[in-house]
Parts: structure tokens; sequence; C-alpha cells
């Protein structure tokens, strides 16, 4: 099963000091592996104009009975699947280091919409990347904050 994740309004390369976030320039955003928190998938620069991941992923069953996803970039114990994307800085070095994550809760997604996307093979979330504060968008990620469709 394919999973794309389409990002729009992207923060920008800089971010300006405030309240709780110390400011940061050189900003990208990358998808996580699982328990690799270095290696990321298509790292893409703060200030471009979307972003876009796909993933390749199985469905199967949880132990609740309902249907969860699991693969190379999905993250959590059964029951409570998410996918992390990565919020860092890159240096001139080319170094990434990271500076916040937001977590893709996975089991937020609508049981109609993870089964017609099992049946089509494609499921799509698409989201804003930047939060209220004009900081990249962090923490729990749930609708109506991403916008989850089947293929």
């Amino acid at each position: 099963m394919t999973l794309t994740l389409e990002g729009e309004r992207l923060p920008g390369r800089s971010c300006g000091a405030a309240p709780g976030f110390p400011g940061y320039d050189g900003i990208h955003v990358g998808v996580q592996r699982r328990a690799k928190p270095g290696e990321l998938l298509g790292l893409t620069p703060g200030d471009a104009r979307r972003a876009t991941w796909t993933l390749e992923c199985a469905a199967g069953p949880a132990p609740d009975g309902t249907t969860e996803l699991t693969g190379r970039y999905v993250q959590g114990r059964p029951g409570d699947r998410f996918v992390y994307l990565s919020w860092g800085t890159v240096g001139e070095d080319g170094a990434f280091t990271m500076f916040r994550r937001a977590k893709l809760m996975l089991g937020a997604i609508a049981p109609a919409v993870l089964a017609a996307a099992v049946g089509s093979g494609r499921l799509t979330g698409r989201l804003g990347l930047t939060d209220a504060k004009g900081h990249p968008l962090c923490a729990r990620v749930v609708p109506p904050a991403i916008r989850w469709t089947a293929g």
C-alpha cells in the first residue's frame, strides 16, 4: 500500500525566536525512519512551495481487530501507530540537527477512509506545515489538521 503525505504552507527556512521557541535558520523537514532518527526520507527545505513524501506500508490487523499500518517509516506500538515529520536545521556541512517533530497519528484515520484506502492501495494525508504561531508544525497531528483520503 502507498501512503502519500502532501504538505503545504511550509514555515520558511528561517523562523525567529519567540517565547518557547529559540529560532532557527536552515530549516528542513523529512519523514523519520522507524528506529533510525538520523535517516530521513525526502528532506525538504522549509521554504519549498510544497513537500511530498511517498511511503510503502502494509495494512494488517491491530490487536483490537481494527486495521493498522506498518512499514519502514511507521512508528509506535500496535494500536498507536504514527509517522514522524522531523524538523531540523541543515548546516553548511550538510548535517541535519533535529529540533522538533510532528506526530501524524494513523489511528485517527476514519475507519471508512482506511478501509477504502486498503481496497485501492493508496492513502493520502494533506496538511499545512506551519502552526498558528508561524513555526514548523509539531506535536500530535489529527483531523482536521490533516485530511485523510483514499486513492
